[in-house]
């Protein structure tokens, strides 16, 4: 593979365009998507930074307890990867502080009060859920020159002209634009070799706020927060170790090379798992892009040289490396694409006009069958199919791929109307789900009611040209007696609950 280059400038935004103010006692960058010290674009620039001025690096990474959904859960999952962070960093030329707020609004004034002693301020940039709004906010905050960094994916943000109404012709655009990006790609170890000034303390007018040390699991850090604590941590750890042991797994155990028969099956663990870390930024899509890509001992000389908008054949692999390819890259981007667009993206009117207007034509249909929210969460429904599905995500924080496709496609036969419908989802995802309130994530609840995808006959009840799905064809397909009898009837208790 090439090796890493300068950050593009399409990658990188200036809000702040003033000079460094080079008498200040760091640079600091701020961490709040890109959650990692490695293959990271944001961190490269802030190491660029420090060197340049001959300054320390701090590297400041806090968790607010104030956001839609905060609980035990989530929080849980991203102390996990500020542990392995303090660890990491521990070991370079940066100094890593981490904040834990303990209820919401504590954290106020944080910010400004490192950025007052900082000479840069460069932080991470995504389209995703609170996080654009609280970049827009530090503008006013900080007082000096402050930009923000893109490394959600392979393709730049800005490197596509606009949003893409369907996979098909983002993929297009992708195989158009993607070859002029794919090799503009991070450094595995931003750090690696550096050497900076190291900094003897935080000033004094931060020093008095209380920095987390104690992140690790056994600490229950979670349990003392002001947040929802009826949602239970998952089993599975966080942070960019546990991320990059997963992706070796998945490659070495020869699970990527199963990709294409394996990932649809509910009862084989055929899937990559790594979207809770794509999602935390645990890991990057560059980081997998390159474990693929080696695996496969692939050369660039193997990229097709016309764009086809095509599934398979244009990255020059195998089928189960483009399958899991277009998944990583033309799944997820579509979704982080569309939600830099589309700022409003989680409203139901920025579904397509077609999918709109059969969802309205059948809005009044009779439901046979009706359950109200609370009945859906607590996965009481006469379906035992979707029941599993519901406790697994309840349990482990995510549903099975290809049944995730469908628990979406009953809630909609199932409630009210598609607006309930789209409450319903977003609500339990992003409550219950790991990587809930990703873009990925809202690419797969609008899917259920056609957004990037096209209208399909024959027009039914309730569902109108929207894509149809039910459990009977999915027991036919698939073997899921193992898959229900393992999570269908889970209690509370073995939920974790109570």
């Amino acid at each position: 593979m090439p090796e890493p280059s300068e950050l593009p400038d399409v990658r990188l935004t200036v809000r702040l365009d003033r000079p460094p103010a080079a008498d200040r006692a760091y640079v600091l960058y701020w961490m709040t998507a890109a959650r990692r010290p490695t293959h990271n674009f944001a961190l490269e620039r802030a190491v660029h930074w420090a060197r340049t001025l001959d300054r320390p690096l701090v590297v400041f990474e806090a968790l607010r307890a104030g956001y839609r959904w905060a609980n035990d859960r989530h929080h849980r999952f991203i102390l996990d990867g500020m542990a392995a962070n303090a660890r990491a960093f521990a070991e370079t030329a940066a100094t890593y502080i981490a904040y834990v707020e303990p209820k919401a609004g504590d954290g106020k004034g944080l910010l400004a009060a490192l950025g007052a002693h900082a000479a840069v301020v460069v932080g991470d940039e995504t389209p995703m859920f609170f996080l654009p709004r609280m970049y827009a906010a530090a503008e006013a905050q900080l007082d000096g020159r402050y930009e923000t960094v893109d490394g959600c994916g392979l393709l730049p943000l800005r490197a596509a002209p606009r949003a893409y109404p369907t996979a098909h012709s983002f993929r297009r655009a992708l195989h158009k634009h993607l070859p002029d990006h794919l090799f503009d790609r991070p450094a595995a170890d931003p750090l690696e070799g550096v050497e900076l000034p190291r900094l003897d303390a935080l000033p004094a007018s931060v020093a008095d706020w209380p920095m987390a040390t104690d992140l690790d699991r056994d600490a229950h850090l979670e349990r003392t927060i002001d947040i929802d604590h009826s949602v239970p941590p998952v089993e599975r750890v966080g942070g960019h170790e546990a991320a990059h042991s997963r992706l070796a797994t998945f490659i070495d155990q020869g699970r990527l090379a199963r990709y294409t028969d394996d990932r649809n099956k509910p009862a084989v663990d055929g899937a990559s798992g790594l979207s809770p870390y794509l999602h935390y930024g645990h890991i990057s899509a560059h980081a997998v892009f390159e474990a693929v890509a080696e695996s496969e001992g692939w050369t660039p000389t193997r990229l097709a040289t016309e764009p086809t908008g095509k599934r398979r054949g244009w990255w020059g692999m195998s089928e189960s490396a483009e399958a899991f390819l277009d998944e990583l890259v033309t799944w997820r981007e579509v979704g982080y694409q569309f939600c830099h667009a589309e700022p409003n993206y989680a409203a139901y009117e920025t579904l397509p006009d077609w999918a709109k207007k059969t969802l309205a034509e059948h809005a009044d249909d009779p439901r046979p069958d009706r359950y109200s929210p609370r009945e859906l969460e607590e996965a009481r429904t006469h379906d035992p199919l979707w029941n599993a599905a519901q406790n697994q995500l309840r349990r482990d924080g995510i549903i099975h791929n290809y049944l995730r496709m469908l628990w979406g496609k009953k809630i909609l036969e199932w409630t009210r109307d598609p607006r309930q419908a789209l409450e319903v989802m977003e609500e339990q995802n992003n409550k219950w789900a790991i990587d809930g309130r990703d873009p990925n994530s809202y690419s797969g609840i609008m899917w259920v009611l056609g957004r990037f995808d096209r209208a399909w006959g024959p027009e039914r009840p309730i569902f109108g040209k929207i894509r149809y799905m039910t459990s009977d064809s999915t027991r036919r397909k698939y073997k899921v007696g193992e898959y229900v009898e393992t999570y269908a009837e889970l209690s509370d208790d073995d939920i974790g609950i109570g």
